[in-house]
């Protein structure tokens, strides 16, 4: 499945697409105000050690202090790893043996700030290139799990042994793309890397924590080293200025990129040729359909996301069985790109329709997974449990699609729902009888919305009058324009 890339560049932000057959699969935004912090390496100062939790906090000099656990701290082991794969960071000792506080530490983020929480660190450094990762602290050589085939992994590693000088003491992860990669684009990978991390070193030794060491690729350089495959027909990018760094950027480290890449001139914004700014604002909707005339429900909230299926009015097959087959087959796909397109990630919970025929269960389990293939983050399905929904998780490294465009509604606070104005007439006859108990005032004036007032002076206007028959003071009422429905004040007069 041929496909093409699409990158946007404004001053303020850098918006990336990735359309395959016409259909927009994934979506990236990075803005400058804001830019992801996921690679950044720091010399931090360790600010507070936690035994309780085996945790500490770290200031790198975000805004808020980042988070470190004990198994994300790199201690070197004795033994090697087992089986020849990754070795992986987790000390072996108490996390207030290891850390004091005020101590300086070279620290990687590994997971965005996200909500309320702080940046994730590891002291496990790794170093992305095109075709390796560079563990500069460890010396094992691990290859890719999506590699299975053992004969190949132990081939790439030998070739990639060959290639380190005499002197080398760490470790490389053997991604996927180098299983087609030549003898020199390997060699370059390591020359770039072994570099890159000397440079970080210097700094760590003259830099006063906490400092920034290392930052990231660009969103646009990322789409060169990590997006572009076999199957990519072309990058077009819209801005002179980004295609002439990038151009620069291919050149020295991704070669093979270079032919692919294109400067789109044209009048027509790069976006609206392709329909992505229509496929943006379907991704931030709540509510998919899909062709058959089912929709999907999608939900965000901080603990997971949930995906509800509905047939709707999809009744093109014979039996209702069949109409529900049909509804999660195509569920399966559409979900495993929104999944992409949104950038959804942690634990997700898929609500298919109820199948009893345990072969259609199988059948969209299967598809599910087919399609969710296709998808280069990390993730695992567990398969329906007994109430017949479907458990993962996609690892969540950056925020999703809607946490960077959006923000919650100031009026219902993320809640989706908003209180009546009979609800806060309510609330307000309570405030005003509360009020009156406490404090001798002449008058009570009510400040709220038009639609609270409204019903005062309508449906609630005998409720009001009982109230002030009651406290024996007048109650006149003030229309706040800028109000929500949910806001008022009782002014004492």
């Amino acid at each position: 499945m041929a496909e093409e890339i699409l990158i946007n560049v404004t001053p303020q932000e850098t918006r990336v697409a990735v359309v395959a057959s016409g259909v927009v699969q994934e979506l990236h935004v990075e803005r400058a105000a804001t830019r992801g912090l996921v690679g950044n390496v720091y010399l931090g100062r360790v600010a507070r050690v936690l035994p309780g939790m085996q945790s500490a906090f770290v200031e790198v000099g975000l805004e808020r202090a980042a988070f470190l656990h004990v198994a994300d701290i790199w201690e070197e082991r004795q033994n090697g790893a087992p089986n020849g794969d990754a070795p992986r960071a987790g000390a072996t000792r108490p996390i207030e043996k290891i850390l004091a506080e005020g101590q300086p530490l070279m620290v990687q983020v590994v997971k965005d700030p996200l909500g309320t929480k702080g940046a994730r660190l590891s002291t496990q450094i790794s170093i992305a290139g095109r075709l390796i990762v560079h563990l500069p602290q460890d010396a094992h050589i691990g290859v890719s799990q999506r590699i299975e085939d053992e004969a190949e992994r132990r081939r790439l590693r030998e070739r990639l042994q060959q290639l380190l000088p005499p002197d080398e003491r760490g470790g490389y992860i053997i991604r996927t793309m180098a299983e087609s990669a030549t003898e020199a684009e390997l060699a370059n990978d390591v020359a770039y890397l072994r570099r890159l991390w000397g440079t970080i070193r210097e700094r760590s030794q003259t830099s006063h924590a906490p400092s920034l060491l290392h930052q990231d690729l660009s969103l646009a350089q990322r789409v060169l080293r990590d997006f572009v495959h076999e199957d990519t027909a072309r990058v077009l990018v819209d801005s002179r200025e980004t295609f002439a760094r990038l151009q620069g950027f291919a050149t020295d480290y991704v070669p093979k990129v270079l032919s692919r890449l294109e400067h789109y001139a044209g009048e027509r914004p790069l976006f609206d040729l392709y329909n992505v700014e229509d496929e943006i604002e379907r991704a931030l909707a709540r509510r998919v359909d899909l062709k058959s005339g089912g929709y999907l429900i999608i939900d965000q909230t901080e603990a997971m996301t949930t995906i509800d299926v509905n047939t709707g009015g999809f009744v093109g097959v014979r039996t209702f069985e069949d109409t529900i087959f049909k509804t999660n087959l195509e569920a399966a796909q559409v979900i495993a790109r929104q999944l992409r397109l949104r950038n959804l990630g942690g634990i997700i919970i898929v609500d298919f329709i109820d199948m009893a025929n345990p072969d259609h269960r199988a059948a969209v389990l299967s598809e599910y997974q087919k399609f969710l293939a296709r998808d280069r983050t990390k993730m695992t399905v567990n398969g329906f449990t007994q109430l017949g929904l479907v458990e993962m998780t996609r690892k969540r490294t950056r925020e999703s699609l809607e946490h960077v465009l959006c923000e919650p509604c100031a009026t219902c606070q993320g809640r989706g729902a908003v209180k009546t104005a009979r609800t806060v007439c309510y609330e307000i006859l309570r405030e005003i009888l509360r009020e009156a108990r406490q404090f001798n005032a002449r008058e009570f004036r009510i400040l709220a919305a038009q639609s609270v007032i409204d019903l005062f002076l309508e449906e609630e206007s005998q409720s009001l009058a009982m109230l002030g028959d009651f406290i024996r003071k007048p109650v006149s009422m003030q229309v706040e324009t800028s109000y929500t429905q949910e806001q008022f004040d009782i002014i004492l007069i």
